[in-house]
């Protein structure tokens, strides 16, 4: 079967492709690959615009305390709050002093402390027996929004340059097959 093809100068008759059912499954996995790109990079712009400009921050759990409620390998978006509005069952990050981690357990008791803006939390993580050592005077913590079970070793691999230079080759790959002319598609 050959095509036609006008043009100001002369005719040319190509041969036609004929359209395979491979290439319509590689051109709508193609398409389901770039919308699930899209959703994810929407994802990591929500992300980092929470992150920068409204005080959310994204925590990692390496340990078990708060298991099973927060497994390990879990990440959580926690949100800044005032002490004053942290109440008993919260799951708040507080942060323990120079050089450490900050901890993440649940709220047990909450008292008031010396200074007015300041409270006195005294915290347990879900799997522990016992109360942390002492109250934590805070007037600021971060309170638990949501976390999500599994993902903390990707998202600590994703901020390395190891990750960052493939993602972006990936991207612009992404980019510019999306906005690749395509042949128009023919009836038949």
């Amino acid at each position: 079967m050959t095509q036609t093809v006008t043009t100001a100068e002369n005719i040319v008759l190509r041969p036609r492709r004929p359209r395979t059912r491979t290439r319509g499954a590689v051109r709508v996995l193609g398409d389901v690959l770039l919308w699930a790109a899209a959703a994810l990079g929407l994802l990591c712009a929500v992300v980092a615009v929470l992150t920068s400009f409204l005080g959310f921050q994204v925590m990692l759990f390496s340990s078990g305390s708060m298991e099973p409620t927060i497994p390990v390998g879990s990440a959580a978006l926690v949100s800044s709050v005032e002490a004053a509005d942290v109440e008993v069952g919260d799951i708040v990050t507080v942060e323990r002093g120079a050089g450490e981690l900050p901890v993440t357990h649940r709220v047990v008791a909450v008292e008031p402390a010396d200074t007015a803006d300041a409270r006195l939390l005294t915290l347990r993580g879900d799997a522990n027996d016992q109360d942390d050592p002492a109250p934590y005077e805070v007037t600021e913590v971060g309170r638990m929004v949501f976390s999500v079970p599994g993902v903390a070793p990707l998202v600590a691999q994703l901020g390395t340059s190891r990750m960052l230079a493939p993602l972006g080759v990936v991207a612009a790959a992404f980019v510019i097959w999306g906005l690749w002319p395509r042949s128009p598609a023919r009836s038949r």
